[in-house]
């Protein structure tokens, strides 16, 4: 299998639930060349500033150009990182942000729990780079119009994705070789 090539290094920050073995950031990252991942955390697993400095940790480890490659919860952890950090990046490809003030089915972190871990406020400045935001119409945990607002807070292009869910192995979702596509757009 060849291995994708950019200029940059696509670092993945990966949602709450972190690395799946069958979910399209896991399955990019084994076809990118230059690329790093943000590791799951061993403690505060729900902490935003704790997930916030491990981006920063992985970002220090890199020389060169950024591209940021979120999911989920990752999307709202890179808003955070923008908001504390100031490093040149290049892009940023940002799938599926959550919404912290919607009801979430059973089985995920409610907004109260999210918020006295420090996810609320979400930053809604514009973000210091080039950003893509791609979005679901049927996302249980987002609706279409408040993704729009995200994308439109912070200065990004928004991606009509269609009816995909989550974009994760839940809906279907394995190898997503849109984003591929997507990261080359933003590596230009």
């Amino acid at each position: 299998m060849d291995k994708l090539h950019t200029a940059a290094t696509v670092l993945i920050v990966p949602g709450l639930r972190e690395h799946v073995a069958e979910h399209w950031q896991t399955l990019l990252e084994a076809r990118l060349h230059n690329v790093r991942s943000v590791p799951p955390l061993t403690t505060d697993k729900l902490d935003c500033m704790a997930r916030v400095r491990a981006i920063q940790h992985e970002i220090e480890q890199i020389d060169g150009p950024v591209i940021l490659v979120a999911h989920s919860a990752g999307v709202l952890m890179v808003a955070h990182w923008a908001a504390h950090y100031r490093r040149p990046i290049k892009g940023a490809l940002l799938a599926a942000p959550p919404d912290l003030d919607a009801v979430w089915p059973q089985g995920y972190p409610s907004s109260e729990t999210l918020s006295s871990h420090g996810w609320n406020p979400l930053p809604q400045d514009p973000l210091p780079f080039p950003a893509i935001v791609a979005a679901s119409t049927n996302d249980h945990l987002a609706s279409f119009s408040a993704v729009t607002r995200m994308a439109q807070n912070w200065g990004a292009d928004l991606l009509d994705l269609g009816d995909v869910g989550h974009l994760n192995p839940a809906a279907g979702f394995g190898h997503w070789q849109q984003a591929e596509a997507l990261i080359l757009q933003l590596d230009r």
